[in-house]
């Protein structure tokens, strides 16, 4: 988990919307490209879910790991 990860779920649980790449790129101040990476890794760690197509929204998974509930250390052995 890197501190882009962390500050694209924080927009989407702050902003409780279904956002796209382009809108949280602007918001955190991330290129769409890098933004799009990192949601794609965000979606197979089932932290965020698409909600259409290229529209995400935080899962009750990635509100956990925010709060503390779910640590980043169990995220990188599923995604590794």
């Amino acid at each position: 988990m890197t501190q882009a990860d962390d500050r694209l779920l924080e927009s989407l649980e702050g902003s409780n919307m279904v956002l796209s790449p382009r809108i949280l790129a602007v918001n955190t101040d991330y290129s769409r490209h890098y933004v799009s990476e990192r949601l794609a890794i965000l979606l197979d760690a089932q932290l965020v879910e698409k909600e259409d197509e290229g529209l995400y929204r935080i899962t009750e998974r990635g509100k956990g790991y925010l709060s503390g509930e779910v640590e980043a250390k169990t995220l990188e052995d599923a995604t590794d």
